[in-house]
């Protein structure tokens, strides 16, 4: 008698031991499955597609042709001027997007960042610096770039571009179609200088007069180039690498 039920006890065991493999088993797939479904919404929401399923086979052959001279990011003057290509521009392009800028000596594009892409600098011609605020190491990197050198500034990261020759000329790419972005002169003249005062000790008075000029979005600075002298604007630059730690490529 024990021993029959002894057999039926290793008879039922057997029976639930499958049953909890076979749970663990479904919890395992769902759970992964989920995530997949999570990791893909995510990419979704960051513009990111991994193939042309936008392309439809019924709506035709898509545009895939655009002059990116009709379409002015901002101006500053003819030598000092982006042009950019969206997605608003070409349909088709889901997931990048593209800037062309035009420099010259003493002029920035202004500090900023990207809050839903990350952003490459390809140099076409001429040299610039283009300055980067880790906010991992809380350094600031400079990277010195020629013709044909890449610098990559990660998806929210602070960064700048100073033109350091005559002309300077980028190609800037972006991994999202519709990226945005946050200037840095925009949370200057937005923000109360009464803030500043109470979260830095500055004087509010004094800095809200400093930032008066600012009226819109710099973009391209400075606003007004004759505000600064040839020994001014070399002083900036000095200042930059004196400061932090060089990171500029030769």
């Amino acid at each position: 008698m024990l021993a029959l039920w002894s057999m039926f006890f290793c008879y039922v065991k057997t029976i639930v031991d499958r049953h909890i493999s076979l749970i663990s088993s479904i919890r395992y797939n769902v759970k992964y499955e989920m995530l997949g479904i999570e990791k893909r919404d995510r990419m979704a929401n960051s513009g990111y597609v991994p193939d042309n399923k936008n392309l439809k086979k019924s709506s035709g052959t898509p545009n895939l042709f655009f002059d990116s001279r009709e379409n002015i990011f901002f101006k500053r003057d003819d030598k000092n001027i982006a042009y950019e290509v969206t997605s608003t521009q070409l349909p088709a392009m889901i997931g990048g997007a593209f800037v062309d800028l035009f420099m010259t000596k003493g002029h920035m594009r202004e500090p900023h960042w990207h809050p839903n892409a990350w952003e490459l600098d390809v140099i076409v011609s001429g040299e610039a610096i283009t300055s980067i605020l880790n906010p991992e190491t809380n350094q600031l990197q400079n990277y010195r770039a020629k013709a044909g050198q890449t610098v990559f500034i990660p998806m929210g990261w602070w960064h700048w571009i100073t033109a350091v020759s005559e002309e300077a000329h980028l190609h800037l790419f972006f991994n999202n179609d519709q990226f945005e972005t946050a200037e840095g002169s925009d949370v200057l003249r937005m923000t109360p200088p009464e803030v500043f005062q109470v979260a830095y000790g500055v004087n509010a008075e004094h800095l809200a007069k400093d930032l008066a000029p600012i009226k819109e979005s710099v973009v391209i600075g400075p606003p007004n180039l004759k505000r600064f002298t040839d020994e001014q604007r070399s002083d900036i630059v000095v200042v930059l690498n004196g400061e932090v730690t060089s990171c500029e490529i030769e």
